[in-house]
């Protein structure tokens, strides 16, 4: 493949890429389908828990921490390993950027899809799967990144903006649920190795507190993307 071939997959979208009522339509069905048939919510829980494990790990990076590993469980729970301080800033950012990031990405997802920037950031997801695939560190998780690998992939190499737009806005949808979901799950956890507990041990704030700054945020994405597809019904 040569450069022109390759930019080609990698550009915005020329011209109106705006999804529209129909293609919309399409989307939402899709993502309302994912959430709400047993056999592929359970599936697809795992994507949520792979994004909320990678927000600890890319943040823990940012942070100046050390990404060492992450794996996937089969009961739909996830951990990522961070090397540094085991206190401090970047311990307490690190992990609290979990709950929010599927959310976060979710909303930006669906806020991408009608501006044609579909193939670039299908590009970016796709350089980080293959980035953070040397460092499963189970089976299933190895499993769950090659088919995220095969899947961005196709969606990439075959290009269609229209398409690309789709799925991004259906995904967005589903991790955006799927934030809410897992967050409705640690709220009625008393576990003392949950995120908000952690972060209850690692600072003077109570657990609530923490929780409630992941419902801050999952708010505000979920209003981000509600406005992005109200638009796109005008």
């Amino acid at each position: 493949m040569d450069w022109d071939e390759l930019r080609t997959r990698i550009v915005t979208a020329p011209g109106d890429v705006a999804l529209g009522a129909p293609a919309l339509t399409v989307a939402l069905v899709a993502a309302v389908l994912a959430l709400t048939v047993p056999p592929v919510w359970q599936v697809l829980r795992l994507a949520v828990t792979l994004v909320h494990e990678l927000g600890h790990a890319l943040v823990g990076l940012a942070v100046g921490r050390r990404f060492t590993g992450f794996v996937l469980r089969g009961d739909m729970s996830g951990h990522a390993v961070t090397v540094g301080p085991a206190r401090g800033p970047g311990r307490v950012v690190t992990t609290w950027a979990g709950y929010p990031a599927p959310a976060v990405v979710g909303a930006g997802l669906v806020w991408t899809a009608g501006r044609g920037w579909a193939a670039p950031v299908l590009t970016v997801v796709l350089v980080v799967w293959l980035v953070v695939l040397v460092r499963v560190r189970s089976l299933l998780t190895a499993l769950v990144m090659l088919v995220a690998i095969a899947l961005t992939g196709a969606l990439w190499w075959w290009r269609d903006d229209s398409v690309q737009a789709q799925v991004l806005v259906a995904t967005g949808i589903v991790l955006l649920v799927g934030a809410w979901r897992h967050l409705g799950a640690v709220m009625g956890s008393r576990t003392r190795g949950s995120d908000p507990a952690v972060l209850a041990s690692l600072t003077p704030l109570p657990r609530a507190v923490w929780t409630g700054s992941f419902v801050l945020v999952c708010a505000a994405a979920s209003a981000l993307a509600a406005v992005e597809v109200a638009a796109g019904w005008r």
